[in-house]
């Protein structure tokens, strides 16, 4: 292990996006904390999620997500919360990622100790994805995520006692729990570790019709034939107008975002819609910047070295 010091970045979500005050009382928990750069705190009204980011050597990094989860189950009810973004659990997420100087198996042991510290003073159940997973289907969110906190936990009580279904219950069940359950009112909370943090992106259309925005995100999104490394859904933002093609974009480097933009608009186009603009939700890494920076110019023999700012890294 490297005597430097090491940095990691961790992006986890919450089940609250629309109560302003609740939203506070959950990121409070972690205001201040020293050796913390919390980055940004992103409420998205419509999904009914907060997305927070923040930075920090990996013991302040887990004592901030572990602050921040149990202000959430202290403050979000499942059993009332309803939103448009897949969710298992009041503090749904706890994903970290390595920034600097710090390799992804420790940050996969990183996660794991933070999903036991968690689940040690909360009680409620943890998934381990990513690079902690148990099996290769645990790795994606979508497959722990299925049936979402109302179909997961019926599931689980319906499978938990019955030896005819004893496959499918240990297929789904918590990594770490009490009773094999979801909690009742905070359901399930994710904990893992990547190389590569997801990136969300909005692109707008001009047309009010949802069908319209959910073609063009068929069309983009891996499994369904488009990009392996997007996830796109098209809906619409109540506070915009138009409607939105929302993706997950999990590698902005081999996928610059300013291709993904144009085959979004190429999409549209053939819908007869146009693309009035596009918005990152959150920060984006410097690797992302400079994908999109040589695509657009198609740069030859460019080298991230020739940004003086760089070098400040490792003064």
């Amino acid at each position: 292990m490297s005597t430097q010091k090491q940095y990691v970045l961790a992006v986890p979500n919450f089940s609250e996006g629309r109560d302003p005050a609740v939203i506070d009382q959950i990121v409070s928990a972690i205001r201040g904390m020293e050796g913390l750069k919390l980055v940004g705190v992103e409420p998205e009204a419509d999904f009914n999620r907060t997305v927070v980011t923040m930075i920090g050597e990996p013991e302040v990094i887990k004592a901030a997500l572990v602050a921040l989860g149990q202000a959430s189950v202290a403050h979000i009810d499942m059993r009332r919360q309803k939103g448009t973004h897949p969710r298992i659990g009041a503090q749904d997420t706890l994903p970290i990622f390595p920034l600097h100087n710090i390799t992804l198996e420790e940050c996969t042991a990183l996660s794991k100790e933070i999903g036991r510290e968690f689940h040690q003073r909360t009680g409620v159940p943890v998934y381990y994805c990513g690079e902690c997973a148990s099996n290769e289907e645990r790795r994606a969110f979508a497959y722990v995520r299925k049936g979402q906190y109302e179909g997961l936990g019926q599931l689980l009580r319906e499978t938990r006692d019955d030896p005819a279904r004893r496959a499918e219950y240990e297929a789904r069940r918590p990594d770490l729990s009490t009773d094999g359950l979801l909690s009742e009112t905070a359901g399930a909370t994710i904990s893992s570790a990547e190389q590569t943090g997801l990136t969300a992106y909005n692109i707008f259309l001009d047309t009010e019709d949802v069908e319209v925005a959910q073609a063009v995100a068929r069309t983009i999104r891996g499994p369904s034939g488009g990009f392996s490394s997007i996830r796109a859904v098209g809906t619409k933002f109540p506070e915009h107008k138009g409607t939105v093609v929302s993706m997950n974009m999990f590698d902005c480097v081999n996928l610059p975002i300013p291709r993904l933009f144009q085959f979004v608009k190429t999409e549209a186009a053939r819908c007869g819609v146009n693309v009035t603009g596009s918005a990152l939700v959150g920060p984006l890494k410097l690797e992302a910047i400079l994908s999109a920076f040589q695509y657009s110019l198609a740069l030859e023999g460019f080298d991230r070295s020739q940004i003086l700012e760089t070098h400040l890294m490792d003064l």
